[in-house]
């Protein structure tokens, strides 16, 4: 007899976190939205629909709950929020953790496994990234922008445990990359050091990569990754030459229209993850002792935004 999936518990349903359930709840996994009352009635009315390359989704009446209705443990918690949400996040599904629970966070860059590592204790909380550009429109669709839904999963510790197996199972052959890392850490530094760098340029720049190395300025995004490079390097990390080579390809390809959804979020006059993704990695450059002037400038110039931002709302 088959061993039952683990139930599923995904924290919200926006355009990460509604691309992915929506996919594992295609592939017949046992999926559950956590989402606030205004966003279950419009999912009960109008089903969860996701636009895709892959593939159009339309699911009807997906299984929701709201915080207050938390009763039982979920076997597993997939978080996808903004680090500015992280606070709030906690403590909605904080009646879903039990002794067993496992949460498979998504976000960006280490701060928030130490948040989630005072709340629920290290041994819950895994390593987790997807690569993934995806929106929700107004109307609650998630639209997905490009050819990659990528997501990466493993034991901090590099464990091959019970769990992470429970964990690969529903999460592979479900619709889109889910892929068991045996170095999970290390794949979230590669990719931070992809993220800060090519946010800090691209927001600093308020331009797309391509139109920086048209503009002369690819120099600058190679001095920014040697920064942010070192600080991994720094902390334990260092990243492997392969993959500092496809970091430097990536952020210096003539023609390229990548941006940072940072830049989006700057350009829609929203919040942004600078603190999470420039700042942290910023205070442990500085922790070491190391000079960081093009990753100090690029924080800068994204609290000058905040400060701004705050003081003339949209």
């Amino acid at each position: 007899m088959p061993t039952p999936h683990p139930r599923i518990l995904v924290v919200g349903a926006g355009a990460t976190g509604g691309y992915f359930g929506a996919r594992l709840l295609a592939a017949h996994r046992n999926v559950t939205f956590l989402v606030r009352p205004k966003r279950a009635a419009q999912l009960a009315a109008n089903g969860l629909e996701v636009k895709s390359v892959f593939g159009d989704l339309n699911l009807p009446s997906p299984p929701t709950v709201t915080a207050n209705e938390l009763r039982t443990p979920y076997d597993v918690i997939l978080l996808s929020c903004k680090a500015q949400d992280l606070d709030d996040a906690m403590t909605s599904f904080a009646p879903a953790v039990g002794p067993q629970t496992t949460i498979l966070p998504l976000l960006n860059g280490m701060r928030h496994l130490d948040a989630l590592d005072a709340r629920f204790g290290r041994e819950h909380v895994l390593g987790g990234q997807c690569v993934i550009s995806a929106v929700r429109d107004p109307e609650g669709r998630i639209l997905h922008l490009n050819d990659l839904h990528g997501l990466t999963f493993g034991e901090r510790d590099r464990t091959n445990s019970v769990r992470i197996q429970s964990v690969a199972e529903a999460f592979t052959n479900a619709g889109f990359d889910g892929h068991l890392s045996n170095d999970i850490v290390q794949d979230m530094w590669n990719k931070w050091v992809l993220i800060a760098t090519g946010a800090g340029m691209t927001c600093l720049m308020r331009a797309a990569i391509g139109d920086i190395v048209a503009a002369n300025g690819a120099h600058l995004t190679l001095r920014l990754l040697d920064e942010c490079a070192a600080i991994a390097q720094r902390e334990g990390q260092p990243l492997p030459p392969q993959a500092l080579d496809r970091i430097q390809q990536t952020l210096t390809a003539p023609g390229s229209t990548m941006t940072a959804s940072m830049l989006r979020d700057v350009e829609s006059h929203f919040p942004t993850e600078a603190d999470h993704i420039l700042g942290d990695l910023l205070n442990r450059g500085n922790h070491h002792g190391l000079a960081s002037p093009m990753l100090e400038i690029a924080y800068t110039h994204l609290k000058s935004y905040e400060a701004r931002r705050r003081r003339e709302p949209a």
